[in-house]
């Protein structure tokens, strides 16, 4: 047998004992967990549940759920329990939500493109037809509580500028319910010389003007490559004057391939812990991807929380 991938890291992600001790202090939210009958979502949902994070909902094939819910020893005796096995089970979360019964919605062992056609269209109540949604990834690293917001790498694709907008709306939002007073924003670009043959270039630095008026009370700078956000060395090499560069608390990229690319090189390549939501909606979508363990999800419920309950 081969040697694994020198790049993949050994070391198991943590969830930050900040976010759990901020998400503590707001109302658990009650989750709805859709199609519940896998270890790694329920294993999440019981370790938020018991760390006072969430009152779970538990959604999907009954027989199904309890079979798993025993194979990781957790008693759901006393828990809601809601039968809407495969594809209605994200139809009964919005329902929930949109009922006013469940304050986010978390996706289980769901294909994201299901998961999200069954609460995105505005026809469903949960949110409003001039609103863009974004998703926000919390990213940390083992030892460190201090985390990279990224955004978006999980639902628009190649997203216009009204949505890069509302992306990065909904990510400074995020950063001061974390307690960040002053987020410091890169634009993510391959340069940051701004170029017509590389039309993401003009779009951040057309964002970060954008920002200036409409997001004062965050520092925006772009188009910014990836060494001048994570390396105030790199920008003084380069000559380049920034706020941000070194001490960025937010970056917004261009695409979803690269925002997918970054996350997933931190989760495989350096331990990262990744909890992830959907922002712009009646309530939270906590979105991570399936083969992601519990602590990605428990990160993710803290997020819910603390999103819910402080809006």
């Amino acid at each position: 047998m081969r040697d694994p991938f020198p790049f993949l890291s050994g070391t198991a992600p943590v969830c930050p004992p900040g976010l759990i001790a901020r998400a503590r202090g707001f109302r658990p939210p009650r989750v709805a967990l859709v199609n519940a009958a896998a270890p790694f979502p329920l294993q999440g949902m019981q370790e938020a549940a018991e760390a006072g994070l969430a009152e779970p909902i538990l959604i999907g094939d009954r027989n199904k759920i309890a079979a798993v819910a025993e194979e990781i020893g957790w008693d759901i005796a006393g828990l809601r329990l809601i039968h809407a096995p495969r594809d209605t089970a994200a139809p009964e979360a919005a329902r929930l939500a949109r009922d006013g019964q469940a304050d986010a919605i978390m996706k289980g062992q769901i294909h994201s493109t299901t998961f999200l056609k069954a609460l995105l269209p505005s026809s469903v109540g949960l949110r409003d037809r001039s609103m863009r949604c974004g998703h926000v990834f919390h990213i940390t690293l083992p030892g460190h509580e201090r985390p990279l917001l990224l955004t978006d790498s999980a639902l628009n694709v190649n997203p216009d500028m009204e949505t890069r907008h509302a992306c990065l709306a909904h990510a400074v939002t995020l950063a001061e319910k974390l307690g960040i007073d002053t987020p410091k924003v890169g634009l993510l670009a391959p340069s940051e010389d701004v170029s017509p043959s590389i039309p993401n270039t003009e779009e951040a630095a057309a964002i970060a003007e954008w920002a200036r008026l409409s997001l004062p009370q965050a520092i925006v700078e772009g188009p910014m490559a990836l060494d001048l956000i994570f390396s105030h060395e790199a920008a003084v090499a380069k000559n380049y004057a920034s706020r941000v560069s070194g001490d960025a608390d937010v970056m917004v990229v261009p695409n979803i391939t690269s925002g997918n690319a970054i996350f997933k090189l931190m989760v495989l390549g350096m331990g990262a812990c990744a909890g992830g939501l959907v922002m712009g909606a009646k309530v939270p979508f906590l979105l991570t991807s399936r083969s992601q363990d519990a602590a990605a999800r428990l990160a993710s419920v803290a997020l819910g929380a603390i999103v819910a309950g402080g809006a």
